[in-house]
């Protein structure tokens, strides 16, 4: 039971990774841990009965946990609901234990149900990629714990909040085009026509990262 005045904090997912860092750095109480799933392959590949189960823990549980806290928060008139997203709902590159094991799960996987091409770029070119970017863009789950306590003890927090300002050309992109498709294609391009130049394009997207767009983000510093 909370004292008069004294803040809450209730995170979900925080046996490891970004949700672990979160509670060390906000609390000293016992934590209560709930874990959030992934899952990576060719669509046709993955069984249905898989894709309802991330759905159910991952979108479902997220909208359960709010309904829980809101009438309480409307009684006190206060407090936040602080959902973490990748930046596209394609990538959100963090260096977490989870993340290393998925990709290596994924490469043994036969993905039965989908055709040789499809494996083939999927194996040979989209998680090379993918890694690539994971490296180069990654953030630790300490900046995101930095980030999301700074936004937690703001009186008035914006809707959203970039912490990695190495995606505002990407999120440039998506708010420039309503229908997604620019941002998406430009995506599409790193991840399966750059090849060796990939190093070369995630480095220009550093430098691309400056002034007004760098502003919009929730710096972990």
């Amino acid at each position: 039971m909370a004292s008069p005045g004294q803040k809450v904090v209730l995170i979900t997912g925080c046996s490891s990774g970004i949700g672990l860092r979160m509670a060390v750095m906000l609390a000293k109480d016992e934590q209560k841990r709930y874990h959030g799933i992934g899952l990576v392959g060719p669509v046709e590949s993955i069984p249905m009965d898989e894709m309802k189960k991330v759905f159910e823990t991952n979108f479902y549980g997220v909208i359960r946990m709010i309904k829980e806290v809101m009438p309480d928060m409307k009684r006190r008139r206060g407090g936040h609901i602080i959902v973490v997203s990748s930046v596209m709902g394609l990538q959100g590159p963090v260096h977490t234990e989870f993340e290393l094991k998925m990709i290596e799960d994924v490469k043994k996987k036969e993905f039965p149900g989908a055709d040789p091409e499809t494996i083939h770029y999927f194996k040979n070119v989209y998680l090379p990629s993918s890694v690539d970017i994971f490296e180069m863009l990654g953030q630790t789950p300490d900046d995101i714990a930095r980030c999301t306590k700074k936004v937690t003890e703001a009186s008035n927090p914006r809707f959203r909040n970039l912490t990695n300002p190495l995606h505002t050309p990407t999120v440039a992109l998506k708010y420039a085009d309503e229908t997604g498709g620019l941002s998406v294609h430009a995506f599409y391009h790193m991840l399966f026509n750059l090849g060796s130049l990939m190093h070369i394009s995630m480095t220009t997207i550093k430098y691309l990262t400056c002034g007004y767009l760098r502003s919009r983000t929730v710096s972990p510093n």
